[in-house]
């Protein structure tokens, strides 16, 4: 097994194994890396090169992408107001990443990639915060007199 395949598979793990809360951080961190690879094409003057339209667009997409995700994930009914702002906020990134995309403006790229870094800081806290603490480990004692 080459390297890739070993690395793609522990990925798998990670994902398989984590808590709601943590995959809800991988989300957000990875939403938070295709807004700042999608800033990254962005050159002089704010344009982007031609070659590179189709990289931001599909970097864009991958995020709005995330954000559907989190907007399913959302249990509107157990939660209440939370879940509420939530929904309206990840309409309002999807909202402003559309119009970014057809606009390819960096301006709306970077504020949501902006709130979205402090939402992704938010659940990393609310995640640890709530995860079980794991009972003591047992040792046996050891007689080092023999």
């Amino acid at each position: 097994m080459g390297y890739t395949n070993a690395y793609t598979a522990y990925r798998e793990t990670g994902v398989k194994t984590a808590s709601q809360g943590k995959l809800i951080v991988m989300l957000y961190e990875e939403a938070v890396r295709q807004l700042g690879t999608a800033i990254s094409f962005f050159g002089e003057g704010n344009k982007v090169e031609p070659g590179n339209i189709e990289k931001l667009n599909n970097c864009i997409i991958k995020t709005q992408d995330i954000l559907t995700e989190l907007m399913t994930s959302l249990d509107m009914d157990k939660g209440g107001e939370i879940a509420k702002n939530l929904m309206a906020l990840y309409v309002f990134f999807n909202k402003e990443l559309l119009d970014a995309n057809i606009k390819r403006d960096k301006q709306k790229i970077e504020s949501v990639h902006r709130m979205m870094d402090e939402l992704t800081n938010a659940w990393i806290t609310a995640v640890e915060s709530t995860a079980p603490v794991a009972p003591p480990v047992s040792r046996p004692n050891i007689d080092i007199n023999g």
